[in-house]
């Protein structure tokens, strides 16, 4: 699921060039020669990501995000102009108008193809965060929004002092934000418990890529520090590590001959990006847990699953993206109850969450909607890849017996799982047809087949077929 990019540039030969590039990389590729033509793409189906060339016939990247404005589509979609200069007030007044980076041309493919798959990723994750919260909403749990801003912290990290007091000295004239410094070998161990950064800023100096590389990978696996903004520095030597640390999790590159100017602008970007995924990470998780949380497994519970059903519903049929719904039911589990206890059906239900979760993704919803039914929903998941998701959980279930209480032998146990798959851009069904409850249903009734036909298999739903 690598997302579809929209390629606006008014010379034919550059499209097809990039879009051979990315579709090599098994992106979904959209292709406009103008600002004019390119609304009517987005208004056909909503990209994850435009590319965007500043030298179109109607207008340049900026008079795009105005248009997307107008349209609806502020904040959703990110833009990377795509520049024949290297003017720094041409780059500076492109990233103040709102793209989110600028590349020169020629452009570095490794580059390119990495910053792709980074502002991707970003903006799914922030649309994830924005679904959870609206369901927070929806289900009455959203605080009131706080009146007062912490202040934010920016770290400098680099080898020493002379690298990174210029910077530290611009930055303080330019923007609100506590500076401070830090040396590479200390910069997470030396942060106090509650006191991680808001945004990292690492000056990747000569011969310090293995240092920094660490370094990035540390910032990242650390609880404390996960949520970072990071900013890398770097020169123009270094374009394969800038690479290489985009997809180990920076936000944003820059090199090190640009102005202060540009570097406060870009942390700026990234501080009110973190500071706007903070609030929704924190409404969603605040206050919700004793209402919407099963209390056994640890899992979702009907409350919450419903409606998170019914937005990702509503999501998929705005951007025309497919989604799989499944029910899976453990079979044969009253006879665990009544042979072994109560304790050990508990048991094999808090194990059996785990592995699902487990086996998941981050973005999937799972929830226990019954005694040993449980709710799966897959974002983006088209009819091939949710059967091989739900075979490969009905074998992992089945493939390790389940340990429980005071009993020598293990358990063993399988599952059964009913599925339908909606894809927006095909058929005619009317949106009644993919409510919460009819979806539910068609999902049960599969359910239904799969326990007919034997159980410990999947069965799909006949209009999903």
């Amino acid at each position: 699921m690598h997302g579809k990019v929209l390629l606006i540039d008014p010379i034919a030969t550059n499209r097809i060039v990039l879009r051979v590039k990315l579709a090599a990389c098994h992106y979904n590729m959209a292709q406009a020669a103008s600002v004019a033509e390119a609304m009517q793409v987005m208004g056909l189906e909503t990209p994850d990501l435009i590319l965007c060339a500043t030298d179109l016939p109607d207008g340049d990247p900026l008079r795009l995000l105005r248009r997307m404005r107008k349209a609806g589509f502020s904040n959703k979609v990110p833009v990377i102009a795509l520049s024949g200069s290297d003017d720094d007030s041409e780059r500076l007044r492109l990233l103040a108008g709102g793209v989110d980076d600028v590349m020169q041309k020629p452009i570095n493919d490794a580059l390119l193809l990495a910053r792709t798959r980074s502002i991707i990723r970003a903006y799914a994750t922030a649309s994830e965060w924005t679904l959870r919260e609206g369901t927070s909403r929806a289900l009455g749990f959203a605080e009131a929004a706080t009146a007062f801003a912490p202040e934010q912290s920016v770290r400098i990290i680099a080898r020493d002092m002379e690298q990174a007091e210029p910077w530290a000295e611009a930055l303080r004239t330019r923007m609100s934000a506590r500076i401070t410094f830090a040396r590479p070998a200390t910069a997470v161990a030396d942060l106090e418990p509650g006191q991680a950064p808001d945004a990292m800023l690492l000056v990747v100096g000569p011969n310090e890529e293995p240092q920094m590389l660490q370094l990035l990978a540390t910032v990242r696996s650390q609880a404390s520090t996960r949520h970072c903004a990071i900013l890398a520095v770097l020169g123009s030597e270094h374009m394969a590590l800038g690479a290489q640390m985009l997809d180990m999790g920076a936000n944003d590159l820059m090199r090190n001959t640009r102005t202060a100017d540009e570097m406060a602008l870009r942390l700026e970007a990234l501080l009110n990006r973190k500071r706007v995924t903070d609030a929704l990470r924190d409404t969603v998780r605040s206050g919700i847990e004793a209402a919407v949380i099963d209390p056994l497994t640890g899992l979702h519970n009907r409350r919450y699953a419903m409606p998170h059903l019914a937005r990702i519903a509503d999501r998929a049929a705005r951007t025309g993206k497919p989604y799989a719904v499944m029910v899976a039911d453990m079979d044969h589990f009253k006879r665990i109850n009544d042979t072994l206890g109560h304790a050990a059906g508990d048991a094999v239900l808090v194990e059996t969450a785990r592995r699902l979760r487990e086996n998941l993704r981050a973005v999937d919803l799972i929830a226990r909607i019954g005694g040993e039914e449980f709710l799966i929903v897959l974002p983006g998941a088209g009819l091939s890849n949710a059967r091989k998701a739900a075979k490969r959980l009905c074998a992992m279930i089945e493939a390790t017996p389940f340990d429980v209480p005071d009993q020598v032998t293990q358990v063993k146990a399988t599952m059964s799982i009913g599925m339908t798959v909606v894809d927006p851009t095909r058929g005619t069904k009317t949106a009644v047809h993919h409510t919460p409850e009819a979806l539910l249903d068609r999902a049960d009734k599969a359910l239904y087949g799969a326990k007919a036909e034997g159980r410990n298999r999947v069965t799909l739903d006949r209009s999903a077929a």
